[in-house]
C-alpha cells in the first residue's frame, strides 16, 4: 500500500495522486494548473499503465482539482469517478466552460494542442461518474476489502474529505477544508477520533497567520462599512469573485446586509457564469448541510445579469451599484479584468477583495501597487492608473493554519503528508507538526515517489 503524487510540481495547480490500497488502485482528484499551459497544466499521467486504475475520487469542483478529468479518463476510460451529487453538476459545468476558455486561448496565445479536451468528450464521460452520499461507505473493490466514505468538507457545495479503509489500515484526505461556517456553507463535518495510519492534508494556509482577534462576524461588518462609504462618495464597488463558491456566499452576504439594513438597496451585477453556478446551489437548496435552506439566491434576489454572449465591453458602468463579477483574482480577459479598465481610474469607486489572490495575478499587483500609480491588468493592453480605494477582507473557503493543526493533533495519525501548498506552507506545518507529534512521520510528498502507508 503506498501514495504517489502524480504533480509535476508541490504545489498548489494540477491537484492528483494515487492511493494503491493493497493492489487497488484510486486517484484522489484530477486538476489543472492555473498560470500554467499545455502538459505542464495537468497531471503527470505517464507512470499509469492504460487502463490500470479502476476508481477515481474528486473531492470538490474547483478547477485545480477537476480541470484534467477528461484526459484521466480518456487514459483510464474504465474507471468510475466517485463525487458527490452536488459536485457532479458543478464539475460538468466547469469542465464545459473550461473547453470555452481553452478554445479562446488556441486563437488569443497560439495553443495549437488546445482545447485539451472538447464538449463531446465530456458529454460521453460523464456517464462513468457515480454521485455518492456522506457517510456512507462504498466498495472500491468486488470483494469490498476497499472501502471509501465521504464527510462534508465545509470548502464549497458539495465539497468532501474521504476516508478508505484496506487491510486494517485507514486513510483521511482531506481536499480542500474549512472548519469554520461561511455564509452558505457550514463548517467541515470530519471524523474527529482516531486511530488514522496516514493523514492526507491540504496547507493552503500555511504560511498566513490569521490575527488573533479576528472574528467573521466582524469583517461582515468592516465589509459593509466599505460597501456604504464607496456608495456614499457616489461611485460604485466592485468586488472580484470566484464564479462558484465565492459568488454565491458573497451574494447571499449581501442579501444578508441589505435585509439588516447594513448597505443600501443598490442594485447588484453579476456575470454570466457566476449566473450558471449559482443555479446549479439553488438546485440543491434544499439538500445538505447549508444556511438559509431552501433559499434561492436568482429567484429570490434582484440580481442584474451581464451575458457572457456579449462583448465583455457592453458592461457598462453605472454609479451607485455593486459588480461581484469573477474571477477573483481579475485574470487577463474575464469580466472583472474587463471592467477594472474604466472602474479604477474613478477615485470615488472602491475596489474590495474577499479572497486569495497570487501576488503574480492583477488582483494582487493591484493590491500591491501605490493609489495614483499604473497597474498593468492585461499585457496586450495599456496600463490603468489605479484611483479606487481598495480594501481587502478575509472570507476564506479554506480552513487557517491553526485550525488544521488541531485538526491534525487530534487524529494522531502515524504519518502525515502534506499536499495543496506553496514551499512556506507546507514548510510550517512540517516543522510545526514534527514538535507537535514526534512519533509521527511528516513529510512534504516529491512528485513521482512512492510512500509507503505502511
Amino acid at each position: 500500500m503506498y501514495f504517489q503524487s502524480l504533480m509535476r510540481r508541490p504545489e498548489i495547480g494540477a491537484n492528483s495522486y494515487l492511493l494503491d490500497l493493497d493492489g487497488t488502485q484510486v486517484i484522489l482528484d484530477s486538476g489543472m494548473h492555473p498560470k500554467e499551459v499545455g502538459s505542464d497544466a495537468v497531471p503527470d499521467l505517464s507512470s499509469l499503465p492504460f487502463n490500470s486504475v479502476p476508481h477515481a475520487v474528486i473531492t470538490h469542483s474547483h478547477l485545480d482539482h477537476v480541470g484534467s478529468l477528461p484526459l484521466l479518463q480518456r487514459n483510464h476510460p474504465s474507471a468510475t469517478i466517485n463525487l458527490s451529487d452536488p459536485t457532479l453538476h458543478l464539475t460538468d459545468a466547469m469542465l464545459h466552460n473550461s473547453v470555452n476558455v481553452m478554445s479562446s486561448q488556441r486563437e488569443e496565445l497560439g495553443l495549437i494542442e488546445y482545447p485539451l479536451f472538447t464538449h463531446r468528450e465530456v458529454e460521453d464521460q460523464v456517464s462513468r461518474w457515480r454521485p455518492r452520499p456522506l457517510r456512507k461507505p462504498f466498495n472500491l473493490d468486488d470483494a469490498g476489502a476497499a472501502t471509501c466514505e465521504f464527510y462534508d468538507a465545509g470548502h464549497i457545495l458539495g465539497s468532501v474529505g474521504a476516508m478508505f479503509r484496506a487491510r486494517g489500515k485507514s486513510i483521511f484526505y482531506t481536499g480542500d477544508v474549512n472548519f469554520e461556517d461561511q455564509t452558505i456553507a457550514r463548517h467541515a463535518d470530519f471524523p474527529i477520533e482516531g486511530p488514522l495510519d496516514l493523514l492526507i492534508m491540504e496547507c493552503t494556509r500555511g504560511d498566513a497567520p490569521r490575527h488573533p482577534e479576528y472574528r467573521r462576524e466582524n469583517e461582515v461588518l468592516r465589509l459593509a462599512a466599505a460597501i456604504r462609504e464607496g456608495l456614499r462618495k457616489g461611485g460604485s464597488v466592485l468586488i472580484p469573485v470566484f464564479a462558484m463558491g465565492k459568488s454565491q456566499e458573497i451574494l447571499m452576504m449581501l442579501n444578508e446586509l441589505r435585509l439588516q439594513g447594513e448597505i443600501p438597496a443598490a442594485p447588484i451585477f453579476v456575470g454570466g457564469l457566476s449566473t450558471k453556478m449559482t443555479r446549479i446551489y439553488d438546485q440543491f437548496a434544499d439538500r445538505g448541510r447549508r444556511h438559509f435552506p431552501d433559499f434561492k439566491i436568482l429567484t429570490e434576489m434582484d440580481l442584474q445579469v451581464t451575458s457572457r454572449r456579449k462583448k465583455k465591453s457592453t458592461l457598462e458602468y453605472h454609479p451607485g451599484a455593486i459588480y461581484a463579477l469573477s474571477s477573483g483574482m481579475m485574470s487577463e480577459n474575464t469580466v472583472s479584468n474587463e471592467f477594472a479598465f474604466q472602474f479604477l481610474p474613478n477615485a470615488n469607486n472602491s475596489l474590495l477583495f474577499v479572497g486569495y489572490t497570487d501576488p503574480d495575478s492583477p488582483a494582487g499587483r493591484l493590491k500591491m501597487a501605490e493609489p495614483g500609480t499604473l497597474v498593468s491588468l492585461n499585457p496586450k493592453r495599456p496600463s490603468v492608473r489605479l484611483m479606487a480605494d481598495i480594501q481587502t477582507f478575509d472570507f476564506s473557503g479554506h480552513a487557517d493554519r491553526d485550525t488544521l493543526r488541531a485538526f491534525a493533533n487530534r487524529l494522531k495519525p502515524k504519518k502525515i503528508l502534506l499536499v495543496h501548498g506553496d514551499a512556506p506552507a507546507t514548510a510550517w506545518f512540517q516543522a510545526t507538526l514534527s514538535a507537535d507529534m514526534p512519533g509521527t512521520e511528516v513529510r512534504v510528498p516529491p512528485p513521482g515517489e512512492k510512500i509507503s502507508i505502511g
